[in-house]
């Protein structure tokens, strides 16, 4: 699966993600765990007040911008994406999907698809799609093509991404004009909690190391940025083209949760756009009920679900299946490389 996980101080960094679904009527707390994989339990942020997928609905119905975090593969995310999808839709019908999940390069693939002229195989193929496509994002985009609805591939090419991670933030004064224009203006615009964030992140999970290993993490943190810049910069390309239509985003939730990332560029690139942000909630196995309050900070909504299975408990085996996971193609090569 093409996840875009943190993994290690020399491996091109992705992201951090969420996930979770099925609705309760509004309570003013959770009594237990979700039951299954595909379970969550909706909460208002600010309240706490669990809330049923209309109630939801009509709070978010004149929002611009609705954020939805995932773990990346969890089904009750995937789940919850598409449930909110359909729900918003019933009261707005102008409506635009955004997704992390496709890259702008392959935007022609999918108004391919949209316009009838591939079938799926083919689309999936074209677009680059992630391997779990059929399992998570199908919906969203069988949604969206039944409704005659855009969609919207809103992250930056992987390869330049990649490139900027092994490189630095430089490449892209090395891009064909054409492929430049292509990304926003201010590519590597940040935030200070958001770095503070991403360094924590990854240095709870991997030892520090030296000078040279400081500017190799400082140059995956600029390709982090340059998703992030570019996520935020083409759902405003997609609320000036659409300015009545509200807009869906699907990603990671570390590229959102706590308002930061993708949420906190789009807020200083346009600061009358309303945005809210849904955030995923790993309920706690040490816990009778899930902490609304220690949560909170994460987003407008929360959706508690039960974790994902572990993948590997020999250490080992984990660092040598993400290094095969995220080893670059033997072809690839960037402008810096070449003689």
């Amino acid at each position: 699966m093409k996840s875009l996980f943190i993994t290690a101080l020399a491996l091109l960094m992705g992201t951090l993600a969420g996930c979770a679904t099925t609705f309760h009527s509004s309570k003013s707390e959770m009594e237990a765990r979700p039951e299954t994989l595909y379970e969550v339990h909706l909460v208002d942020a600010d309240s706490g007040t669990q809330l049923s997928m209309k109630a939801l609905a009509q709070k978010l119905a004149h929002t611009d911008v609705i954020v939805i975090g995932e773990y990346h593969g969890h089904q009750a995310a995937h789940l919850l994406q598409s449930r909110i999808q359909a729900a918003l839709h019933h009261q707005r019908p102008l409506q635009v999907l955004s997704m992390e999940q496709f890259n702008l390069d392959n935007q022609a693939a999918i108004d391919a698809y949209l316009d009838g002229k591939t079938g799926e195989t083919e689309f999936i193929e074209d677009s680059n799609a992630w391997d779990n496509y059929r399992a998570s994002y199908r919906p969203l985009v069988e949604f969206a093509r039944q409704h005659g609805l855009p969609v919207v591939a809103a992250n930056a090419p992987a390869a330049v991404v990649r490139c900027v991670g092994r490189t630095g933030p430089g490449y892209l004064n090395k891009l064909p004009a054409n492929e430049r224009a292509q990304l926003p203006g201010n590519a590597f615009m940040d935030t200070p909690a958001y770095r503070d964030k991403f360094s924590a992140a990854i240095t709870s999970s991997h030892s520090a190391a030296g000078e040279a290993m400081s500017e190799r993490m400082l140059n995956t943190y600029k390709a982090q940025l340059l998703r992030d810049n570019t996520m935020a910069s083409r759902i405003l390309s997609a609320h000036k083209e659409h300015p009545n239509a509200q807009i869906i985003h699907t990603t990671g939730t570390f590229h959102s949760e706590e308002h930061l990332g993708t949420v906190a560029l789009l807020r200083q690139r346009a600061p009358d756009v309303s945005v809210a942000v849904i955030s995923p909630v790993v309920w706690p196995a040490d816990a009778e009920k899930a902490p609304v309050e220690k949560s909170r900070n994460k987003g407008d909504f929360l959706y508690f679900i039960q974790p994902l299975p572990q993948e590997f408990l020999d250490e080992d085996r984990e660092r040598k299946a993400m290094s095969a996971r995220f080893q670059r193609p033997n072809n690839e090569t960037c402008q810096e490389d070449s003689p």
